[in-house]
């Protein structure tokens, strides 16, 4: 039987953007289940209280959609027994390495020339149609291992905002989660308590000043456009959700059946 998990929001020490997608409702009047589908940053600086409270979760499956420059900056996931972890990169690390190199590095001249007038924004909403045109086999691997059992589950990236937040997207959208619902979970990602702490090499105050925090902004934030955009290139590439499901991600009627008597009360 699965765990239901209280409404209230654990306070977890090493995770950030925790959260149940439990309780959302979808187009035709149902809700997602509490306790099978969760959502979070990195598990990399679990402490054993953190660990032993998803260990609680009764977990089957651990998705993480980090790539191997992100675990090797964050750290492997803290181990939980008998918990399934599949890695399933949802970007390429040589993908814009130096870009994120100067993010970390470099200094105001450089990070106004990657991210002023709108760069910074524009970059995240070409990183969101990429995902969604050319990891299809990635989402289809997720959606067929739910749709198999592999409940409950906990998608996860490295703020568990981008790529976490688009795999969770799409498995709402096959579960037939209303539109507006699914962006409202995307943008709680924005709480204060949620949000990715900034990394930078140095610890001075100019590496952390407001004009550097506002370039950085784009890339750290939750923003409507960017998930906007996604939805966009569905609609672009196959027509809708449901040629996205059948044609992009090899999604049969039956299996979408299976997904929702797994996910949905």
């Amino acid at each position: 039987m699965t765990q239901q998990v209280p409404s209230t929001e654990p306070e977890l020490a090493g995770v950030r953007n925790f959260r149940d997608v439990g309780g959302l409702p979808t187009v035709d009047g149902r809700r997602v289940r509490h306790g099978v589908l969760f959502r979070s940053g990195h598990l990399a600086h679990a402490t054993e209280q953190d660990a032993a409270f998803l260990s609680s979760l009764g977990l089957h499956t651990i998705f993480d959609f980090r790539n191997a420059a992100d675990q090797k900056l964050e750290g492997p996931d803290v181990a939980l027994p008998g918990v399934r972890n599949v890695n399933l990169p949802l970007s390429d690390p040589a993908d814009g390495a130096e870009f994120w190199r100067m993010v970390r590095d470099g200094d105001i001249d450089q990070l106004r020339e990657i991210l002023a007038d709108g760069k910074g924004a524009s970059r995240m909403i070409a990183s969101y149609r990429t995902i969604i045109r050319e990891r299809t086999a990635e989402h289809s691997q997720v959606l067929h291992a739910l749709a198999g059992g592999s409940v409950p589950a906990l998608m996860h990236c490295a703020a568990g905002k981008d790529r976490a937040g688009l795999s969770v997207a799409v498995t709402l959208l096959a579960l037939g989660v209303e539109r507006e619902a699914v962006l409202d979970d995307y943008l709680k990602s924005n709480a204060k308590h949620r949000r990715y702490k900034v990394r930078r090499s140095s610890s001075s105050a100019s590496a952390y000043s407001p004009e550097v925090m506002e370039l950085l902004s784009p890339l750290f934030d939750a923003r409507a456009e960017y998930l906007t955009a996604a939805f966009e290139t569905i609609e672009e590439t196959w027509g809708g959700v449901d040629a996205y499901l059948e044609k992009g991600l090899g999604i049969t009627p039956r299996t979408r059946d299976r997904l929702r008597e797994r996910l949905l009360d």
